[in-house]
Parts: C-alpha cells; sequence; structure tokens
C-alpha cells in the first residue's frame, strides 16, 4: 500500500480535516479555497513544510480557476458546502460549484472524494439537501470512480454543533428543542473522517475495489435524541439551563426573521428548523458490494469513536 504523492483539499471544513490525522499521514497537501492563505499559515504550526505545499486559491463558482489549483494532484477532496443562503446560492456553491470540482479533478486524472450529507435528496423542498442530493448525481455521472461520504453530525474541537450550542447557554436562560426534540443524530468525528479520507486515498486496489463509485454514510457508535444532545452540552459545560420544547411552527417564525439578518450565533433558517424534524442517521441497509463506515474502519484503522470519548476535552 501507498499514499498518493498530491492531495488538493478543498473548502468547508479543510482546517479541521488537514490537521488531524489525516494531515499528518499525507506526504503532500495543498489548501485551496477562495482564501487558503489563513487556514495554511494555522496549519504550519502542525504540518512539516516539506509536506504542506504553497495554497492555492480558486473559486468553485469560476471553473477557469481550478486546473492550476489540481494540477498534478492524484486525490482531490471536496467539501463544498453551505449551511445557509439564498436559493441560488445553494444552486451556484453546492451544485454547480461541486460539479466545476468533479470536472476539474477528472481533468486532472485525480481521485475525487466528495462530502455530501444524510439526508440528501434530489426531491427535497429544502435547498440543502436537494442540492446535495442533485451534486451527488452529477458527481457520479462526471466521475464514476469517485467517492462520496454523507456524515451524519460531524464533531470535533472546533465544530458547529456542540460548540454553539454551549456558547449559546452562556446567553440564554434556556436551551430550545423543537417538537420534543425526538428527532435522532449519530454524531461523527471528524478525526474517524479523516481516517477514512486517509484509507480511501491510498493507492490499494483492495481499497479502490470496495469505495469507487459508492456513496457512503458515516455516523457515530452512539444515536442521540436532539434533547439528549443539549444535556450533553449542559452536562459538559457544567451549566444548568433548562431545555424547553418549542413547536416547529416557531420554530419557522423565528427562522422566517432570523435567516434576513447578518449570520451570527443566533441565526438559524427555516430551512434547518424542518431538517430537524427528520432523523439524521444512516441508512443501515447497504447495497451488496459496498463496504460500510463502520466495516471500513475497523478493517483499516481501528473502531469509531465515541462522543462521551471527546466532548469533554473542549466543552
Amino acid at each position: 500500500m501507498t499514499m498518493p504523492h498530491k492531495i488538493v483539499v478543498c473548502k468547508s471544513i479543510v482546517r479541521t480535516l488537514a490537521a488531524s490525522s489525516f494531515g499528518r499521514d499525507i506526504p503532500q497537501i495543498q489548501i485551496s479555497s477562495r482564501h487558503p492563505n489563513k487556514v495554511h499559515n494555522i496549519l504550519k504550526n502542525t504540518i512539516p513544510q516539506d509536506r504542506l505545499l504553497p495554497p492555492v486559491s480558486l473559486d468553485i463558482t469560476k471553473p477557469e480557476t481550478l486546473p492550476l489549483a489540481f494540477r498534478n494532484a492524484n486525490v482531490v477532496i471536496s467539501l463544498v458546502g453551505v449551511l445557509n443562503g439564498s436559493p441560488k446560492a445553494f444552486e451556484e456553491i453546492q451544485l454547480k460549484g461541486a460539479e466545476n470540482v468533479a470536472q476539474a479533478a477528472k481533468g486532472a486524472g485525480a481521485k475525487l472524494i466528495h462530502f455530501s450529507a444524510i439526508g440528501a435528496d434530489p426531491q427535497s423542498e429544502i435547498m440543502y439537501a436537494k442540492t446535495k442530493g442533485l451534486a451527488e448525481h452529477s458527481i457520479l455521472q462526471i466521475c464514476p470512480d469517485a467517492t462520496i461520504i454523507r456524515p451524519s453530525l460531524v464533531f470535533g474541537p472546533e465544530d458547529d454543533f456542540f460548540n454553539k450550542f454551549s456558547r449559546l447557554s452562556k446567553f440564554l436562560p434556556f436551551l430550545p428543542v423543537f417538537g420534543g426534540g425526538t428527532s435522532r443524530f449519530q454524531p461523527v468525528y471528524v478525526e474517524d473522517l479523516a481516517r477514512a479520507v486517509e484509507i480511501i486515498a491510498r493507492d490499494d486496489p483492495d481499497v479502490r475495489k470496495l469505495v469507487q463509485g459508492c456513496i457512503m454514510e458515516a455516523g457515530g457508535p452512539e444515536i442521540f435524541t436532539f434533547k439528549q444532545l443539549m444535556e450533553l452540552v449542559l452536562m459538559h459545560n457544567k451549566r444548568y439551563r433548562p431545555i424547553i420544547s418549542l413547536p416547529y411552527a416557531v420554530g419557522l417564525l423565528q427562522g422566517a426573521v432570523l435567516e434576513k439578518l447578518p449570520t451570527n450565533l443566533f441565526t438559524v433558517t427555516r430551512d434547518q428548523v424542518k431538517q430537524l424534524s427528520s432523523d439524521n442517521v444512516i441508512n443501515p441497509s447497504s447495497l451488496p458490494g459496498v463496504i460500510s463506515f463502520k466495516d471500513l474502519l475497523e478493517r483499516y484503522s481501528g473502531p469509531l469513536t465515541s462522543v462521551h470519548d471527546v466532548l469533554p476535552t473542549y466543552l
């Protein structure tokens, strides 16, 4: 088994992923986004200079900026995504931007690893889920050997979920949940995602046979309700706040107002509230011949990581 010579990581959770065990195991890694210098400078402290290539700016909505960034790449990791925005923004970034990355990766002869999300559905009325689902279809048409990873809720020291609600608990007299907080999540550790990416990126015919052209849903070892996740936040940050359930109608009204304001700690959108009405857990039935995320890690690296082992270290 050999590792590829050069891997290009595009956008989103690039800092967390590149600084993880994945970043430490790759011979050469290049950070590419619209403004890659900040992340690149931070990573200088964790990745040796001979393995951290100079950053290359690109704009996924401008396909002409991609070939230079992907030149001589063996693997391209696409973390393209936005959590909120206009329907046009979702289409330009999560659909057309992802298609542009796939086309450029194909042109460079690079293996593509694309991050999508559990719940991706081309028929969804929620633009986040709809454009994720449409992008998956397009990517596999462009790069039939691509691997698509659909994570559940991602956690780690710089995550946008547990950290956000921990900060909210400083300012709010209670933590809100919607509809009783019964929707389920299967939090997956960012280091586990990084380990999976390192395995998929290997120049190993056996691994390639298992993962090429497949969609892999990624979840952790435990399933929690939304209310239980709020209880975990309060347990580990050692604050007492009541957890109060609000009707979904109240959440939708709140989202209608807050989504029009500049993004801040309190931002929530109507689409995000709608997503909370559905479970965010892996589908236990996988297609014949497609290895599960859990089995991939256990076969080539080790067991999944529990929220209970990591959350106390950063909240």
